[in-house]
């Protein structure tokens, strides 16, 4: 499934998140201004769990910051802009916007730290927003559960075009991060993605963004699941 939009429109302009996506967008600019250099660019602040854990070294702490604004492509960091464009405005409405911007660095610093503590030797380098976008995921699931987000479905060559919930949308989306993750454990990062990472950051999401929420807001978490 890919969404392609939801249906929940915001009280205040999101420009936070508006933000966020900027930096990412001219981070990557960046890397790719770099030339041949960028691959080295990327090396050096990309998340490689054994530079953390080799000693502590605390100036190795800085990657768990960096790499969440480093892409490995363009596919990459479309897919994980188009997921922030979607569900990110919401959650920094609800939450206000520098509660927002503390949540999107606090979930990405969770799941930086849930990868490394399942990975502590892996030298693989981890780059990607979509940690503390799984952070933004997890918040929107208990606040918006039943939030319809418009989504393409393929059926072989075809796509239907379905209005889903988003308790579904990301409840499945969470499912087949956890089924990989498993299957995962043990190996090195399976195809060089962090599924732990995605995990790990929207776990923590559901635990601390609905926490959050601006008091002045409409209490929608409780609404929204009292109508099962």
């Amino acid at each position: 499934m890919i969404p392609i939009r939801d249906e929940n429109p915001t009280r205040r302009v999101p420009f936070v998140n508006y933000g966020l996506i900027l930096l990412n967008v001219l981070v990557f600019l960046w890397q790719v201004s770099l030339g041949p250099a960028g691959e080295a660019a990327l090396y050096r602040m990309a998340l490689i769990p054994l530079d953390v854990t080799r000693g502590f070294d605390l100036g190795d702490l800085h990657s768990i910051f960096t790499s969440m604004f480093m892409h490995a492509g363009l596919v990459h960091l479309l897919g994980n802009m188009l997921y922030l464009w979607i569900f990110g405005d919401n959650v920094e409405d609800a939450l206000g916007h520098l509660h927002y911007l503390l949540f999107y660095w606090a979930g990405g610093v969770a799941a930086s730290l849930t990868h490394v503590f399942l990975y502590p030797l892996s030298q693989v380098p981890t780059v990607g927003a979509s940690g503390a976008i799984a952070a933004t995921l997890g918040a929107y699931l208990l606040l918006f559960p039943h939030r319809r987000v418009v989504t393409l479905i393929p059926f072989g060559f075809f796509m239907q075009v379905a209005r889903i919930p988003a308790v579904i949308v990301l409840g499945m989306w969470f499912l087949l991060e956890l089924v990989q993750g498993t299957l995962a454990l043990g190996l090195e990062q399976l195809g060089g993605v962090a599924f732990w990472a995605h995990i790990g950051g929207f776990i923590f999401g559901m635990l601390v963004g609905p926490r959050l929420r601006r008091r002045e807001r409409p209490v929608i978490y409780w609404e929204d699941w009292s109508r099962w």
